[in-house]
């Protein structure tokens, strides 16, 4: 629930979580996509990334997508390396 910005904060505490259920973190990400359902979103999604990837810049791609599931407004997938 919640607009673009609330939406991709809660992907980040979600991706935190499994991130460091895994023994990595978001400073060992490496690569980011980010799905999103309106590319004209794309400011709003990029300031919230940028508060999370502020000094550490995995590598990222931006797609947008017809449907996520659940009506998500956005997605994020990561590739992280495991201590």
């Amino acid at each position: 629930s919640g607009g673009i910005k609330e939406q991709t904060h809660q992907v980040f505490r979600n991706l935190k979580a499994v991130l460091e259920a895994a023994g990595a973190s978001l400073e060992t990400v490496v690569k980011a996509t980010v799905f999103i359902k309106n590319m004209d979103e794309f400011a709003d999604v990029n300031e919230v990334y940028g508060e999370y990837f502020s000094v550490h810049k995995p590598a990222r791609s931006c797609v947008e997508v017809a449907r996520l599931p659940k009506d998500a407004l956005v997605e994020i997938e990561v590739t992280a390396l495991v201590k």
